[in-house]
């Protein structure tokens, strides 16, 4: 039997070590890592997506992306076929968006961030994962690695302005229930991974290598 293969996106300015936790088993599933690449100019994320597709090269895989990478694979699926498309702390449609984030969408002020004055690696982390950490600095630092102030500008515009508000049928959401960047209260038809944060991709590794095969596998997973 062939293997599946399987896509890994990473969240927003992180790259794929956010993901060397997750260990599937190499008899069943191929897996490919993909990065992020600095957007051109006035790219739109539908045309973005579609680039990134373009590292795909086996039909029908599984795509997975975390947070912004979540909404990313989200519009690749728009241009391949897929087996499988699993988003991870991240949004379904901009209504699952907390209203923090809506209201910098009205008021258009995210176009005043001084993207330069976040490049320190303590304010990246504040800034990409909503909150402030001191003891996992380190382990953090080497996951945001994407510090390009072009790509930094358009990621946050792309996620503060995504007009997706129709949730596409076949996505299967993971999301945890202490994460603060996207509030579980907001998200719908979810399973749930208790005490799971928005970097539970890192620090739940242990729930995503006992259960993520199933939910590749099997079409009616119950957790």
């Amino acid at each position: 039997m062939s293997r599946i293969p399987v896509y890994f996106m990473p969240g927003l300015a992180a790259n794929p070590l956010i993901f060397e936790r997750i260990k599937l088993d190499d008899t069943l599933f191929d897996v490919h890592y993909l990065e992020w690449e600095i957007p051109k100019p006035s790219e739109t994320l539908e045309d973005y997506a579609q680039r990134i597709a373009f590292h795909i090269k086996e039909e029908n895989p599984v795509l997975i992306g975390v947070s912004f990478g979540g909404i990313v694979v989200q519009e690749m699926a728009k241009h391949i076929a897929v087996r499988k498309l699993i988003i991870i702390s991240s949004v379904k449609t901009n209504l699952e968006l907390p209203k923090r984030i809506q209201l910098v969408k009205k008021t258009l002020v995210y176009k005043l961030i001084p993207m330069r004055l976040i490049l320190s690696f303590g304010k990246l982390a504040q800034f990409v994962f909503g909150e402030k950490f001191t003891h996992r600095m380190q382990l953090y630092e080497k996951f945001l690695s994407v510090r390009d102030i072009s790509y930094l500008n358009w990621a946050v515009e792309k996620v503060v302005s995504w007009n997706c508000c129709v949730v596409d049928e076949r996505v299967i959401h993971i999301h945890g229930n202490k994460d603060r960047m996207f509030p579980i209260k907001h998200i719908k038809k979810c399973i749930v991974v208790a005490g799971g944060t928005h970097v539970m991709i890192f620090t739940k590794y242990r729930w995503f290598n006992t259960h993520l095969p199933d939910i590749i596998l099997n079409e009616n997973a119950k957790f």
